[in-house]
């Protein structure tokens, strides 16, 4: 009888995997995937430079601004480890969509909070419901053919990327004509039309787990503990992205200063410096397709490390900390790739399971790298700052040349 139910499930999940994965994605569907992914994204990202404008408007002190930053990526984690691995047990396009319109319902309660306890309520709502983008990540990779799936997941992930780090400089310019509000209000819009546009588009996949919701989310933690390539590609990108947070939490903070003195507008066009790094995750992909994603892993590691180094020289020099900008971005986001494509190769029942754990590892090491700013930076000035940007993906590198070898 188990094998028989295992056996009417896998021929439902056929109609979906199998059928998709043979004619590919196609650009509409991919198109849509990563522009999703993007906007849903870019949620977490839109108060960061809007802090003192919300602050303002609401009467919150300078020392707790800050916290509603805080609380969107509790939220984001909350969700990440609750909602994300519900993709390996509920049909994903009625998942993707309830997630989605709760986030509209999210953003809109932001948009018009009249208090502190509803702005706070809605904040974290959005973080949890933001991780529709991390359900639509693994839902192309299970669409897409084997041989193409490195190449899809960049393609999506290049959308999400983009929505990141094109949130902050967007959120600063429309908060001139419409306000923090607005610029929450249009998101919901942007969520809205987007998922209108998935309630006709998305395809249904219905995955053939059928344990319960309690054993779904223990399984987590053994799957760290058990999946060696998961656990070893999770903490690469934990310091990866631990080092990415700390230049881009710490850089706005220098060229706020002297020598520089760059006002809010000028640090929003600096940012962009990022958005190049967006290019990386369609090459990281396609070149994990070829076969080369440990040639590719220790570029995308050392490029981190070069970064920083550049950096060193960012107190009198421009064109170093642009330089570093770039490369930092480049060399995370093409190890984010590479080791989503790794992860996903693993176990096509779990992916959802797989990519909750990996983005929750890899967000705490991000988290990690944002608080360590402000402290290293006030004690040991910016050449500590870059001492450690280069010490963590450095130890990273070293591990993975030294000790993952290849069997």
């Amino acid at each position: 009888m188990r094998q028989t139910r295992r056996s009417d499930a896998a021929v439902a999940t056929m109609t979906s995997d199998d059928a998709a994965g043979r004619r590919g994605l196609g650009t509409v569907l991919t198109v849509l995937f990563a522009a999703a992914s993007g906007a849903l994204a870019a949620n977490l990202y839109y108060a960061q430079p809007l802090v003192a404008l919300i602050g303002a408007d609401t009467g919150l002190s300078r020392s707790t601004e800050s916290s509603l930053v805080t609380l969107a990526q509790i939220g984001y984690a909350v969700g990440l480890v609750l909602l994300v691995p519900l993709g390996d047990v509920v049909e994903n396009r009625k998942l993707i969509l309830a997630t989605m319109a709760a986030n509209v319902v999210a953003l809109a309660g932001l948009a018009i909070a009249p208090g502190l306890a509803l702005l706070f309520t809605a904040m974290l709502a959005v973080g949890i419901t933001s991780t529709a983008a991390q359900m639509i990540v693994p839902l192309a990779a299970n669409l897409a053919p084997v041989e193409e799936r490195g190449a899809v997941v960049g393609n999506v992930m290049s959308g999400l990327l983009l929505g990141i780090l094109l949130a902050r400089p967007l959120s600063s310019f429309l908060a001139e004509f419409v306000g923090w509000r607005g610029v929450f209000g249009l998101s919901a819009g942007v969520i809205a039309a987007l998922g209108l546009a998935s309630l006709f588009l998305l395809p249904q996949r219905r995955p053939e787990g059928t344990r319960g919701y309690g054993a779904l989310i223990a399984s987590l933690g053994r799957l760290f503990l058990d999946q060696p390539v998961l656990r070893r590609r999770a903490l690469y990108q934990a310091a990866m992205f631990a080092a990415f947070s700390l230049f881009w939490t710490a850089t706005p903070i220098l060229l706020l200063r002297e020598p520089y003195g760059f006002s809010p507008g000028g640090v929003a066009l600096f940012t962009l410096a990022g958005v190049l790094g967006v290019l990386a995750a369609p090459v990281a992909g396609r070149l994990a397709d070829r076969g080369y994603t440990r040639v590719g892993t220790a570029v995308a590691i050392g490029t981190a490390v070069l970064a920083f180094v550049l950096a060193l020289f960012g107190e009198s020099s421009l064109a170093a900390l642009v330089a570093a900008g770039i490369l930092i971005d480049l060399g995370a986001q093409a190890n984010l790739v590479l080791g989503q494509r790794e992860i996903y190769q693993l176990d096509d029942t779990i992916r959802s399971r797989l990519n909750a754990v990996y983005m929750t590892t890899f967000f705490l090491g991000g988290a990690l790298g944002s608080a360590l700013t402000s402290p290293v930076l006030e004690n040991f000035g910016w050449q500590g700052v870059c001492l450690i940007g280069i010490a963590m993906p450095a130890a990273a590198l070293v591990y993975f040349l030294v000790v993952d070898r290849p069997e």
